[in-house]
């Protein structure tokens, strides 16, 4: 399984988690210029899959919501 296929499996939990350490460790400090780039990326990735699942949510949402 490729990486991004184990990565569209990831649970809107796992990927916030994922990203909080992610965030925490670029904060902290103490990384070279590579790790903290990879980090950066791979941030970015979890974002994204954050953001999908925040989408489908809203969506599934707006579909059962009462229309005015």
């Amino acid at each position: 399984m490729t990486p991004e296929a184990k990565d569209k499996k990831l649970s809107y939990e796992a990927a916030r988690d994922e990203l909080t350490d992610v965030v925490s460790k670029l904060e902290t400090g103490g990384t070279t210029l590579e790790e903290s780039i990879s980090l950066w990326e791979r941030g970015e990735v979890l974002a994204g899959i954050c953001q999908e699942w925040l989408d489908g949510a809203r969506a599934k949402l707006d579909a059962i919501a009462p229309k005015k």
